[in-house]
């Protein structure tokens, strides 16, 4: 290993920039051959992914004494549900019951905060009510105590932590579900984050899988949320998400991974800081400090002199190029996992969920993309099932038809509340009939879109929605074209993206709207949002006239 303080002596850069998309005089430099906890990233990947099986496999008894704290906290959160906010229906109901499940999981402990926050970055995934509900959760975790810290730094680098460090702030700056982040300086003076697992957090976490894989089935029908959640393949998700977070060395081995994909794409715009070469343990990381903005403080980016419109495309070309060509990209992209350095990249932190697609799946999220800009309706249905989303035995012409996706796209701003209300539940309905489900790379897919749908309607509202997608079309095309033609087996001169499919897809009239801004998404996002609210208030009135006490006629 040599520093970057090294490399200035010697006029050199630091060669882990040609295999890693990493800051431009990072504390140290990498070298793969050099890192040690590198060596067994393979088999302990493995060994955590067949752990789940064995986390979630069915049991006919309660699995050990957690069970009784969790089926009294759950149980009574849908105790008190049932008796008070259940008779109202809808909304009202599902609110209701989110409320009073977030409140269950800030009690039973880390393990349900985490599935809280996993869900509360599910917009567009999991009940609109259940996500905004469980927000309130990532910011709701008792740090552990210092001594705590010390003692699992200790143990796991086998010396006392001024061996290690000049300087070790005992307050951590985040405190989350399954660890919490220090600031530091090494005793060789580089400046450092250092991120500590909870001691006790693992057994925890395998006791309430458990828990949970025992609790699911029971739920299946019998509550709103459950029911659209699908609790046993939600169990599942989590189980696998959460597997590989509870060993730091397959995170750091993860953001190597990353960096990598972005160099060899030519994506400089995401930054990953580099973790050290050799301290990185099951419960420990070392890894270098980027700082800089929020991506939500849109007023100081610009008076910085960030180009935020050019950040939010550059930032959406870099994550779809990634998991085209690799198949490999950061699975949780929200506001604090993000940070704009000053010059304008974007630094990417949390590497302890991380997408990773096989050769299929990342066919068939090619496949996905190129079909949805040519309007190609069947070509993403079958990419859809091709990612584990449908059964493989799915007959494509029945589930357009059943769906009505090979009639004309109809402006939902048109349609009544009823007539919305409609719509939702017969395709809902019938994706569960026909076996639909949400397998764990394609959930942190559409969460990362989802989410990157959001920070271009903040950064960038008045971007044309039409020509954002053309561009970032025509630049992969550009780049990638040739190699991603090879892979789908079809001539490169024969992609065109189909703009007016898309804007009939939106519910536009593609020759009477030239372009759509994300500030005319939001705007028509709040007509349906307002047209279902008032809906939910006249069934409420009317729920409640019909339960009011008749007034007696006065006496004469």
């Amino acid at each position: 290993m040599t520093s970057a303080a090294d490399d200035r002596e010697t006029g050199t850069k630091g060669s882990d920039l040609l295999v890693g998309s990493f800051t431009e005089e990072g504390p140290w430099e990498l070298r793969r051959g050099e890192v040690s906890w590198l060596r067994d990233v393979e088999m302990l990947r493995e060994i955590a992914r067949r752990s789940v099986p064995q986390m979630t496999r069915p049991r006919r008894l309660p699995p050990g004494p957690r069970v009784a704290s969790v089926v009294r906290h759950l149980g009574t959160a849908v105790l008190a549900w049932s008796m008070r906010e259940r008779k109202a229906g809808g909304s009202v109901s599902r609110r209701g019951l989110s409320r009073r499940l977030r409140k269950a999981a800030e009690r039973l402990g880390p393990t349900y905060i985490k599935l809280g926050q996993i869900i509360a970055s599910g917009k567009g995934i999991f009940p609109t009510e259940l996500v905004e509900e469980f927000e309130a959760c990532r910011d709701r975790v008792p740090a552990e105590p210092f001594p705590v810290v010390r003692s699992v730094i200790e143990e796991d680098f086998g010396k006392p932590l001024e061996d290690v460090f000049e300087w070790f702030d005992p307050d951590p700056v985040a405190a989350a579900s399954i660890a919490q982040v220090h600031r530091a300086r090494l005793a060789s003076g580089e400046h450092v984050v250092v991120k500590v697992q909870r001691p006790t957090v693992r057994n925890l976490v395998e006791q309430d899988i458990a828990v949970m894989a025992w609790l699911a089935p029971f739920l299946v029908g019998r509550i709103p949320v459950a029911a659209l959640a699908n609790p046993p393949a939600l169990v599942e998700l989590f189980a696998q998400t959460i597997s590989e977070e509870l060993d730091f060395r397959l995170e750091a081995a993860n953001m190597l991974d990353v960096a990598a994909v972005f160099a060899d794409v030519g994506q400089s715009v995401y930054v990953v800081p580099r973790p050290h070469p050799r301290l990185v343990t099951e419960r420990v990381l070392v890894m270098e400090e980027l700082s800089g903005f929020r991506p939500e403080e849109v007023d100081a980016l610009r008076e910085a002199g960030v180009d935020t419109r050019a950040l939010v495309t550059a930032g959406l070309l870099g994550f779809m190029e990634g998991a085209m060509l690799h198949g490999v990209f950061h699975g949780d992209l929200h506001g604090g996992n993000l940070v704009v350095l000053p010059d304008g990249r974007i630094g990417l932190l949390d590497y302890g969920i991380t997408g990773r697609l096989g050769a299929r799946g990342r066919l068939a999220f090619v496949r996905l993309l190129v079909a949805a800009t040519m309007n190609d309706v069947r070509g993403q249905i079958e990419a859809f099932r091709d990612l584990g989303a449908l059964p493989p035995e799915i007959d494509v012409d029945e589930l357009i038809e059943d769906l009505g996706l090979d009639r004309p796209p109809v402006d939902p701003t048109s349609l009544s509340a009823e007539e919305l209300t409609q719509e939702i539940q017969r395709a809902v309905k019938g994706l569960l009939e026909h076996g639909a489900r949400l397998p764990k790379e394609l959930m942190l897919l559409i969460k990362n879109l989802v989410f990157l749908d959001e920070a271009i309607a903040t950064l960038a509202p008045d971007v044309d929605v039409f020509s954002l997608i053309a561009h970032i079309s025509e630049e992969i095309a550009r780049r990638h074209g040739e190699r991603i033609a090879s892979e789908l087996g079809m001539d490169a001169g024969d992609y065109r993206v189909d703009l007016d499919g898309m804007k009939a897809a939106f519910g536009v009239d593609p020759q009477a709207t030239p372009e759509l801004t994300y500030q005319e998404i939001l705007r028509r996002r709040q007509v349906i949002r307002e047209r279902m609210r008032e809906r939910r208030r006249r069934r409420s009135s009317a729920l409640f006239g019909r339960f009011r006490p008749r007034r007696r006629p006065p006496r004469s």
